[in-house]
């Protein structure tokens, strides 16, 4: 058995990519999406036919109900192949308006709706914000699933299960960055790989709190830098993995052993956590690393949307 097979006995396995036509071959559940994800797609040419056909009947019409139009046609083609979920994301430009944040959620919902696609297999993605975590427990509220993102802290992770939203992101990769570059010659890749890598030690410490204390909120381990960080979170509810990953995971042989025991740490001595919005912020502001990686992945995903917009308009042309 392959290492992917393997994993999928204990953990859902999601597919993070815009490119929909390379999903199949790995047999995910789930698919995941972002601005970057599908800027990446939408540049190449066997997608740019679809940009130019979901755009050009809506010429004239405002920039951002198009962008939402492009967003929802590749989670459509992507449903098309995966039997699960789609999250597709609310523009990051947005990350501190509450009341925005639900509007777009909303029209992201009626879009999939008219196209006969029910909010069930939708999950809306939004930036774990003190104002991003407000917006999805309304959403929640509407029966509208969410899927917070760009998740780095164990206060963001607090302050999500409290508002009751379906499901987080944290970013393995990316924190396994942050520690690595601060280290910088210091660094020993040995020492701090598998179990002891720091992005691992967060979504474990995120999923034994969530497990202990009977939170539903589903945990999805997300941005990797490699298999051993996959690997490490064996058990974990979902992992969302790059395409790449998932071809070396598909390719190597070996079973994969359970790291992640939701019945184990539902027994751990952990103590209840909660958090209002001071709290919230000063949690947030005491970890460098999360108040770091959530501003540059929101400037990041701010800037890829506004090249998006750019190709729309072109497309035009």
């Amino acid at each position: 058995m392959n290492q992917l097979d393997s994993l999928k006995q204990h953990t859902v396995v999601v597919a993070d990519t815009g490119n929909f036509k390379q999903l199949a071959q790995f047999a995910p559940r789930d698919a995941t999406t972002n601005p970057s994800l599908i800027l990446k797609a939408v540049q190449q040419p066997e997608y740019a036919p679809l940009l130019a056909e979901t755009v050009a009947p809506l010429r004239g019409q405002p920039l951002d109900a198009q962008v939402d139009a492009v967003l929802v046609r590749f989670g459509l083609e992507i449903l098309k192949v995966v039997p699960g979920r789609v999250s597709t994301e609310v523009d990051a430009r947005l990350s501190f308006d509450t009341a925005a944040t639900v509007e777009r959620a909303r029209r992201l919902i009626a879009l999939y709706h008219a196209a006969g696609i029910g909010r069930e297999r939708v999950l809306i993605k939004i930036a774990a914000t003190w104002e991003g975590i407000r917006a999805a427990e309304q959403l929640q509220r509407e029966g509208i699933r969410c899927n917070l993102t760009l998740l780095f802290s164990f206060a963001q992770a607090v302050a999500c299960g409290d508002a009751g939203v379906t499901l987080i992101s944290p970013f393995v990769g990316r924190i396994y960055d942050w520690y690595k570059k601060a280290a910088g010659p210091a660094w020993d890749e040995a020492a701090n790989a598998g179990a002891n890598d720091p992005g691992v030690k967060s979504v474990r410490a995120i999923f034994d709190h969530y497990k202990r204390h009977g939170i539903a909120t589903e945990v999805m381990g997300a941005s990797f830098r490699n298999t051993g960080q996959v690997l490490a979170l064996a058990g974990c509810d979902l992992l969302t993995i790059s395409p790449e990953l998932l071809a070396q995971l598909q390719a190597a042989d070996g079973a994969v052993p359970l790291a992640l025991d939701a019945k184990a740490a539902s027994h751990l001595d952990l103590p209840a956590v909660h958090h209002d919005e001071k709290a919230f912020r000063w949690a947030l502001n005491e970890d460098a690393m999360a108040t770091e990686k959530l501003a540059e992945g929101i400037r990041a995903f701010a800037v890829d949307a506004a090249k998006l917009d750019r190709l729309i308009q072109e497309a035009h042309r």
